[in-house]
């Protein structure tokens, strides 16, 4: 049951990222790039979700879940957000800070010993396979371990990805689905979060449902907040 919720949140994901991939392709536009990309790293990782929890967990699948699901995905939704609100060249700056931090991420993800087996039933525990601080291993260099980055990518995308949308629903209060479309992003941007607490009670099928929550949540906002831009950008070119 775990399993085939953790299909549909990833059959979601994956829809959310090509209807963005096809509005890309109609107009390019950094945000909707970043904004592809995230929803195309958001499904792989549920996608390994589906996998770990239909065929079992190994080291690497996990490895793979953990440092798209938890460190890259919410950062570069952050991306797209900042780019469509504060514009590409502050989109751009934030891409300077998001390529080392990533590249060393990745490096931390590969590198760090297990302190514990990877557990093959349910959602492992990044607590319970990675060590926190930094990584104490004289086989490998000081750097942060995964936890680590996953707290930093975690709460600054988030924080970001919220506060941006309560701005835009401020500035534009007076377009009800430009509201709605930020209120949904919102939501969907926490329900991951939420979902995420629940897997140190062993609760995969909560998680993949939080996934899919999200997923359609976020989905459900970029359609609203679309069709406000398109009335705006439609009213504006009648004036």
């Amino acid at each position: 049951m775990d399993g085939a919720l953790a299909l549909i949140a990833a059959a979601l994901a994956s829809g959310f990222a090509i209807d963005l991939w096809r509005s890309q392709a109609r107009r390019s536009r950094f945000h909707a790039l970043a904004w592809a990309t995230a929803m195309s790293l958001y499904a792989i990782a549920t996608w390994t979700l589906a996998w770990g929890l239909l065929r079992g967990w190994t080291d690497t699948s996990f490895r793979v879940f953990y440092y798209l699901g938890a460190i890259v995905n919410i950062p570069i939704l952050a991306l797209g957000s900042i780019a469509l609100v504060r514009g590409e060249r502050a989109g751009r700056r934030f891409v300077g800070f998001l390529i080392p931090f990533f590249a060393i991420a990745a490096w931390s993800t590969m590198v760090a010993p297990a302190v514990g087996e990877v557990a093959n039933v349910g959602v492992p525990e990044g607590s319970a396979v990675f060590q926190r601080g930094m990584i104490d291993d004289p086989a490998v260099p000081p750097i942060p371990s995964p936890r680590t980055f996953a707290a930093i990518a975690g709460g600054l995308g988030t924080v970001i990805v919220i506060g941006l949308a309560a701005i835009s629903a401020v500035r534009r209060r007076s377009d009800r689905n430009a509201v709605l479309g930020n209120v949904l992003i919102i939501l969907g941007t926490l329900a991951p979060a939420f979902g995420g607490s629940l897997t140190a009670l062993g609760e995969g099928g909560a998680f993949a449902i939080s996934l899919l929550v999200g997923a359609a949540l976020l989905w459900a906002g970029y359609r609203v907040a679309r069709r406000a831009s398109y009335r705006t950008s439609t009213t504006e070119s009648s004036t």
